[in-house]
């Protein structure tokens, strides 16, 4: 079995995390890979770079789809170019927002997401109303730390004290059992946060790759019935097309 994971961003570094999560988590004898657009925007903090990032990770699933991989794994919160990718896909794509925040649900019965930068609780709180999640409470506030996606490395030791102390709050004045990282660049910083706060911490990228190869072992994949279909047949302009040609 091969997964593959999607970082939709530029930035290699990125990408070299989610592997390393990806392996770390993959059972024996299943093969991560990863890959980021050649294209695009360096990191993901508002709907304009999702907008831009959506369109490179359907590249790379165009560029791959010769290549035997049995499933994708969309690595970036909020869950960027999801929809149209499992249009596009012949295989499962699991989000990592959607496997993070499906984890939650089977390990506690509220949680929180501690995010960053604060602008991008957007994002978030979209993919846990499109999964019900508000509406039965299990959601509690979503908190973020408000400094960008591509912090320096120097500032790591602070960026992990400001996320312990809204993943404190959230335990002591929300009542969160868990708490799901926000953002696969801290994804790393998930043990240690756990170890400091004593409930479950759920690092995305880690249980997207377990979700996406138990879809692949139970034989399941995206239905084509009618949401997540083949895109309608049509000729796009310029340098569109070579993401618009058909999967055969």
């Amino acid at each position: 079995m091969r997964i593959h994971i999607i970082n939709p961003n530029t930035t290699a570094a990125f990408t070299h995390a989610d592997l390393a999560a990806g392996q770390a988590s993959a059972s024996a004898g299943v093969v991560v890979t990863a890959s980021e657009p050649p294209e695009g925007t360096p990191s993901v903090e508002s709907h304009f770079e999702e907008a831009v990032a959506a369109l490179g990770v359907i590249s790379e699933i165009r560029r791959l789809e010769g290549e035997p991989i049995d499933a994708f794994v969309i690595a970036c919160f909020g869950d960027t170019g999801l929809a149209p990718a499992r249009e596009v896909a012949r295989v499962p794509v699991v989000g990592m927002t959607e496997a993070a925040l499906m984890a939650a649900a089977l390990v506690a019965d509220t949680f929180s997401i501690v995010t960053l930068p604060a602008r991008t609780r957007i994002h978030s709180h979209r993919v846990v109303r499109s999964l019900g999640l508000d509406l039965a409470g299990r959601c509690l506030p979503i908190r973020a730390v408000d400094v960008p996606v591509l912090f320096d490395e120097s500032e790591e030791d602070a960026v992990l004290k400001a996320i312990l102390a809204e993943g404190r709050a959230a335990i002591d004045t929300d009542a969160a059992e868990a708490i799901v990282l926000g953002c696969a660049g801290i994804g790393h910083l998930a043990r240690p946060i756990e170890t400091e706060l004593g409930v479950p911490v759920i690092d995305g990228v880690s249980v997207a790759v377990g979700m996406a190869e138990t879809l692949v072992r139970c034989r399941l994949t995206t239905s084509k019935r009618s949401s997540y279909a083949d895109p309608p047949a049509k000729t796009l302009s310029g340098s569109f097309r070579s993401i618009a040609r058909s999967i055969s």
